[in-house]
């Protein structure tokens, strides 16, 4: 009997799944980007990325990788960002997830909410002030909306922003906020006390008032760190006011250009998933053969399989719809719903296919089984985005 070992050297190698030939929608700009994002992961994250998650340390090293590869940026144009197509987009974060969920959501808290609010919702001299800085990861940004009492009704949020001179004083507190203690850009979510509106405001730091801690004991996305932050007096010049977010529909429309990215990033998972419980199954004896011998095993690897094409082609005409300017935050919503709660199938049965193995690192299945609950929950938990889609097919909504 031998004991297999799944080296990360294996992992995503000639593993077809790619069963309705998405591939060939794929433009040589757009491959390119996979392929060079595919190759980083297999040389440079997988090697190292287990004892990070275990320590639950920051991968810098990892992340100053990022501009060399030209995706800091999402679909921003100019200021030095990557201006990825949609689908291109969404490939270069399936694959950073199949990677590693902790360097994804890095990538993704930076550019796809911090960068992408300030290019929503900014003057051209906001952005030109701070977002060549952010595509270069000179500058690292975070996005701070939820807190301790508002999740799913962010809506609801209580930080303050009052109007003293020629600036803002903010109160309040946030919490899971993604780079919150290392971020030098911090876009922070308040409401006028004088309006009663919501707007946003770029705080940059160190800042007089601003405190921020690492949330201890997390064992999802261990190499990324979220903060409770803070405020306390912290003054703002009205130039870091965001000049077009002047309500939570503002807001709102930001988090929603992030819900279809999620649905890549659970792809990703899934993906990583499928390839360690295959590359596994054919290497792992028992009673004398390939365990991928025998038809229970590969009934649940085809079932695995069949979720994951299923996934992919949910991805596929997001991106079609994105790159045709009809993509719907419901839509967006039903594909983050499915997918992510697709991939912790998929993940829960590569995790017990590979038996006691499944719970060591070494195999990876073990760190996304643990990850995918973070995606399935950020940006609208899995109940929201039901309702969200409810609403629309109904014409009645369940929440307010």
């Amino acid at each position: 009997m031998t004991t297999p070992t799944t080296p990360y050297t294996e992992l995503g190698e000639a593993l077809g799944t790619d069963f309705f030939s998405v591939r060939d929608q794929f433009t040589d700009e757009q491959w390119q980007l996979f392929t060079a994002t595919r190759s980083f992961v297999d040389t440079e994250v997988l090697p190292d990325i287990n004892d990070y998650w275990e320590r639950a340390e920051l991968t810098w090293h990892l992340f100053r990788r990022l501009p060399e590869l030209g995706i800091v940026g999402e679909d921003i144009s100019g200021h030095g960002a990557a201006g990825m197509s949609p689908l291109a987009l969404g490939l270069v974060h399936m694959e950073l997830h199949r990677g590693d969920g902790s360097l994804g959501t890095f990538l993704g808290v930076h550019a796809g909410l911090a960068m992408k609010a300030i290019d929503m919702c900014g003057s051209d001299e906001q952005r030109a002030r701070w977002l060549p800085s952010m595509s270069a990861l000179d500058a690292l940004g975070a996005f701070a909306l939820t807190e301790p009492h508002h999740g799913s009704d962010s809506v609801a949020l209580e930080t303050t922003a009052t109007r003293d001179g020629d600036g803002w004083v903010l109160n309040g507190s946030k919490r899971w906020i993604g780079n919150g203690t290392v971020a030098d850009l911090v876009i922070v979510w308040a409401r006028d006390t004088d309006s009663g509106d919501v707007l946003g405001f770029v705080v940059e730091t160190p800042a007089e008032g601003y405190s921020a801690t690492v949330i201890p004991g997390k064992v999802s996305l261990r190499a990324l760190w979220q903060a409770d932050i803070t405020l306390d007096g912290v003054r703002v010049p009205d130039e870091n006011r965001l000049a077009h977010a002047r309500t939570f529909t503002d807001c709102a429309a930001v988090l929603a250009t992030t819900r279809s990215t999620c649905a890549w990033m659970a792809l990703g998972h899934a993906t990583a998933g499928y390839d360690a419980a295959l590359s596994y199954a054919m290497a792992r004896e028992q009673f004398g053969s390939p365990i991928a011998s025998f038809q229970i095993v590969q009934d649940r690897l085809v079932k695995m399989l069949a979720d994951l094409t299923g996934m992919q082609l949910y991805c596929m005409q997001m991106a079609r719809l994105a790159e045709a300017g009809k993509l719907s935050p419901t839509v967006a919503g039903l594909a983050k719903m499915h997918n992510t709660r697709t991939a912790r199938r998929v993940l829960s049965e590569a995790r017990d296919l590979l038996g006691g193995n499944g719970i060591l690192l070494e195999h990876h299945v073990v760190r996304h089984w643990a990850d995918i609950e973070s995606i399935h929950t950020f940006e609208g938990t899995e109940s929201i985005q039901t309702l969200i889609v409810g609403r629309d097919i109904t014409g009645i909504s369940a929440f307010t």
